[in-house]
């Protein structure tokens, strides 16, 4: 049989009420000699601690046992009732074994009486009700916050998981659209497909080592579309304006990866964007922890099909962070997404 140690509360518990009943047996077995013999003091209460112990340490080997094989909150009653069992099998024959042996040895004096064995048993029994009823209490509370951390655990990975599914639509997603210019780049300069094609693969590089996390600070993010717009302006030219106010004091903040890259990709694909009509876009912060991105709007006639990933994506990277602000506002002339600043914690 594997002994188990017990817990540190249950070392306190038996420490703190062990003195209490070793005094009261013996008040018990020897009346009022108790008060008037020293040696009572002396050797009868530390040998019935030391009893005592013993008892307990085989009561707490039988509660694990119980525990263990009836852990769950809807086995409670079962596991209440045969834990009331160690009165029988382990605190009444221990109490009676400590009369007996007084009695048999006829230690300090002492001769059995019949009421003495009532009176032990029931100081026994109280006091293990007691406890029994505290450590329960206890188990149930630790295997609540357990349930609840595990329940935590498992909205973390669910968590995670549509993280990941989320990152798995924009990488396509981007790359398709990377592809479209590059194609358009052949036809017309291959000098400059050649070199968009190696800012490309810079770009991509950057976008998979930064897109391995939910979130990105700004800085980070304020670089990548650094990169991103060179790309950008490689197929635009004078088409496109790109202009941004940031204050450096946000750079550590947090946002959802790659959701400023999707806010200017969004403006690109569905503007007019040509040099007889620009497209403007400003990107800064304000005093409420928010990343701006204003594009003037200025709507293609014929809409381009659109697979609603982008804004949609950062919407939902918000919800999963639990984090409010998120908007999008359209004007008659403008068009602005603004994207909530975390603090990086």
């Amino acid at each position: 049989m594997k002994f188990h140690s017990p817990p540190k509360y249950q070392w306190i518990g038996f420490l703190a009420s062990m003195p209490f009943i070793s005094v009261t047996l013996n008040v018990i077995l020897f009346d009022d000699r108790f008060y008037q013999e020293p040696i009572i003091w002396f050797i009868s209460v530390p040998l019935i601690f030391l009893l005592g112990l013993g008892s307990w340490y085989l009561h707490y080997q039988y509660d694990h046992f119980i525990r263990a094989k009836y852990p769950e909150f809807n086995q409670t009653w079962k596991r209440s009732a045969l834990k009331l069992l160690v009165n029988l099998f382990i605190m009444s024959p221990s109490v009676l074994a400590i009369i007996f042996l007084y009695h048999q040895l006829h230690l300090f004096g002492y001769d059995f009486r019949p009421e003495d064995a009532r009176w032990c048993l029931l100081v026994g029994l109280i006091i293990n009700l007691l406890f029994e009823t505290l450590w329960e209490v206890i188990y149930l509370i630790d295997k609540y916050k357990e349930s609840l951390s595990e329940q935590e655990l498992l909205v973390q990975m669910s968590i995670g998981q549509e993280f990941e599914n989320l990152k798995s639509q924009v990488n396509p997603h981007f790359l398709f659209n990377c592809f479209n210019t590059l194609s358009g780049l052949i036809s017309e300069d291959k000098k400059q497909a050649e070199k968009f094609l190696d800012e490309l693969s810079k770009v991509y590089r950057y976008l998979l080592r930064n897109n391995e996390f939910g979130v990105a600070t700004l800085e980070s993010e304020l670089a990548f579309i650094e990169s991103y717009s060179q790309l950008l302006k490689t197929r635009h030219g004078e088409g496109l304006q790109i202009n941004m106010e940031i204050d450096r004091k946000y750079l550590p903040y947090l946002l959802p990866s790659l959701s400023l890259q999707m806010a200017v990709e969004n403006a690109v694909k569905h503007n007019i964007v040509s040099r007889q009509q620009p497209l403007v876009l400003e990107i800064f912060t304000t005093s409420a922890n928010q990343l701006v991105i204003n594009n003037n709007l200025q709507r293609k006639q014929k809409r381009e099909y659109s697979t609603r990933i982008g804004l949609q994506n950062i919407s939902n990277k918000y919800k999963l962070m639990k984090q409010d602000g998120f908007q999008v506002i359209e004007g008659d002339k403008y068009f602005m997404v603004v994207l909530p600043l975390v603090w990086n914690q």
